[in-house]
């Protein structure tokens, strides 16, 4: 079995491959004298008996960590939980699901070819939230699937993998807020997710959040190899109860425009 370390290492290593500018933004901190905390980690996967978010959520259950709140987001036709682990060093892990359910009958006819692949036992591997992508898909299939769900598209091209990595940015030491890290980034010319503003959320509601736009990278399809948005770095600022503990939940609207990060048709700022 994975230790809490290797487990971790791995969801990292598996994440820089396909998010180059994590690496580049870890070590533009590191450099500045800062030792990086993770707020939390968060997967994505479809909403399938055997690869839903209780498969995803075993190996860390096996390690220790504790599910939390649920949440549900209406208009992306997705559930989500998150799970604290008892050691405050650890990221909560943060893992949605999409309602397959709730799609088009052709979404839902795309999605159930592409899990009928999935080998007997699949969603029990030890190793399922860094497995990859257990399947095939031509990029007619994928761009159907777009064109109804991001979120969809995305599991469909990337299968099992860690989503996103989030810096606690209550433990930075050279940055005064999020504002003053963003701005950082920005000077080294990352693109910010401003979906909603590029800070979501507000210290009234305890928790701010900001994001990166994912990183375009090339992703072999049966029939084509395309540039398709990965994944993103995510930095959240967490603030105090009024019974002087740190919020450790999510808020559902600021959440819902984080998952934006990774369309491959961003909206408009709103």
């Amino acid at each position: 079995m994975y230790q809490v370390a290797d487990l971790l290492d791995a969801l990292w290593r598996d994440y820089t491959a396909s998010t180059p500018q994590a690496d580049r933004i870890h070590a533009l901190l590191v450099a500045r004298g800062e030792t990086v905390h993770n707020d939390h980690v968060a997967l994505r996967t479809y909403g399938v008996p055997g690869i839903d978010i209780a498969a995803l959520a075993k190996p860390f259950e096996d390690h220790g960590w504790i599910a939390r709140e649920h949440y549900r987001f209406q208009e992306k036709h997705l559930r989500a939980r998150y799970w604290q682990h008892g050691d405050p060093n650890l990221p909560k892990i943060f893992i949605s699901e999409l309602i397959v359910e709730e799609m088009s009958p052709t979404t839902q006819a795309t999605i159930e070819r592409l899990v009928a692949q999935l080998p007997p036992g699949f969603g029990a591997r030890p190793d399922l939230p860094w497995a990859g992508r257990p399947w095939t898909l031509t990029h007619p299939e994928y761009q159907q699937l777009l064109a109804e769900s991001e979120y969809a598209a995305w599991m469909a091209a990337f299968g099992f993998r860690v989503n996103h990595f989030t810096v606690d940015v209550g433990k930075l030491v050279s940055f005064p807020d999020l504002p003053a890290l963003n701005a950082f980034l920005s000077e080294h010319g990352f693109v910010l997710n401003d979906a909603g503003g590029v800070i979501k959320g507000t210290p009234a509601e305890r928790l701010e959040q900001s994001s990166t736009r994912a990183d375009s990278i090339e992703v072999a399809f049966s029939d084509a190899t395309v540039k398709v948005p990965s994944c993103y770095y995510e930095f959240a600022r967490r603030y105090r109860l009024p019974s002087g503990e740190l919020f450790q939940g999510f808020i559902p609207a600021s959440a819902d425009k984080i998952f934006e990060s990774t369309d491959v048709n961003p909206k408009p700022r709103s």
